[in-house]
């Protein structure tokens, strides 16, 4: 029998619904036991909608709960920080949605904070542990493309202020395309590629305003304060060199989510917002892109798939795949790209992170070891 391992949860906007149905209806190491939520009537929902025990009046409540083992931290970006820090400070796992922290500072100060408490730090995307990306992982290890040599990775689109319901914070402190979206692309090419040792950027903010023209903000005005125009060049540690390019500036464009570029091939890499495919293999002697079939499990949306995966390591002593060191690392490159751009010179890591482990094969669904 499974002893599950107690998630407590902070925020229940927008993202938590789909951890809440895949926690109770997928994953068998964990299980939902509280959650929490600065508006009352948001927990309150997710309460009855999907039978938790307990609702919190406050995350500091939920902390000092002893039956808690991991804070899910599923609050706004700018608020990732605070929440994970004052988890950590009370002797929990935290699991954090993307980004790690809004800064590089951030992320420095949650992962000396984690290992001072002996506690495990990790966070989202987990996408890339999806039957997507772990298919073209098998496909790059596997020799199918020879040696790596280069990666392209395209997030083109025109803002979030015509359709979201509350888009402003995706222009303020913690947003911008590169921290919203760029998390999934920067993922999983360090978990196909292996780490990144400097970076190179330009960045800016094409157009200082944004109108809402989508309810209930309708009309308002928003001050873009971050850069929404983001592009970076990565020399991976392998000596692999990728380029990424991420925007809410441009309407619509005909590129290529990611591909990568092999000595005897090409490899078409699916969005990295999903969890599966097409994965699409170009071989000189086909002469054309092949589809291949998905080789691994969990193609449907499996947000908590690092977290069910961070349980199990935290019971069985093993790293966990989507780690701190890894979300870590993410940010470092990510936020590297502006420091580039500000200064106008490269930026060397001064943190690495090793490629997450192969997801397994054959174990029951729902079950990580």
């Amino acid at each position: 029998m499974i002893n599950a391992v107690k998630i407590g949860i902070v925020g229940c906007g927008d993202i938590s619904g789909i951890y809440l149905t895949n926690i109770t209806n997928m994953f068998k190491e964990i299980e939902v036991i509280g959650v929490c939520d600065l508006i009352d009537e948001r927990a309150q929902n997710a309460v009855e909608k999907f039978n938790i025990p307990r609702k919190y009046k406050d995350m500091r409540e939920l902390f000092a709960d002893p039956a808690v083992d991991i804070v899910l931290n599923l609050t706004r970006p700018y608020e990732h920080y605070g929440v994970s820090a004052a988890a950590i400070q009370a002797g929990k796992h935290v699991y954090s949605e993307k980004p790690l922290g809004a800064s590089l500072e951030e992320g420095q100060k949650l992962r000396d904070a984690a290992t001072a408490k002996g506690v495990r730090l990790g966070g989202a995307p987990d996408t890339f542990l999806g039957a997507g990306i772990q298919t073209c992982r098998r496909l790059i290890d596997g020799g199918y493309i020879g040696a790596p040599i280069g990666a392209t990775a395209f997030m083109m689109c025109r803002g979030h202020e015509t359709w979201h319901h509350d888009p402003e914070f995706y222009y303020k402190y913690g947003g911008g395309p590169m921290l919203d979206m760029g998390p999934y692309y920067t993922t999983a090419l360090i978990s196909l590629l292996g780490p990144v040792a400097a970076v190179s950027g330009m960045a800016r903010a094409s157009f200082p305003q944004r109108l809402i023209t989508s309810a209930p903000h309708y009309g308002e005005i928003v001050n873009v304060e971050v850069p929404t125009y983001v592009t970076g060049l990565m020399q991976f540690a392998s000596g692999v060199i990728g380029t990424i390019f991420t925007t809410f500036d441009a309407y619509i464009a005909q590129v290529p989510r990611i591909e990568i570029y092999g000595s005897d091939g090409t490899l078409s890499v699916p969005d990295p917002n999903t969890f599966g495919g097409p994965v699409m293999l170009y071989r000189p002697s086909a002469k054309e892109f092949k589809e291949i079939p998905l080789l691994f499990d969990y193609p449907a949306n499996s947000r908590g798939l690092g977290l069910a995966d961070m349980a199990a390591a935290i019971q069985n002593g093993r790293p966990a795949r989507a780690s701190g060191a890894l979300t870590q690392h993410v940010l470092e490159v990510m936020t590297g790209f502006g420091r580039s751009s500000e200064s106008g010179k490269h930026e060397a890591m001064t943190t690495s992170a090793q490629r997450p482990a192969p997801m397994p094969v054959g174990l029951m669904k729902g079950v990580l070891d």
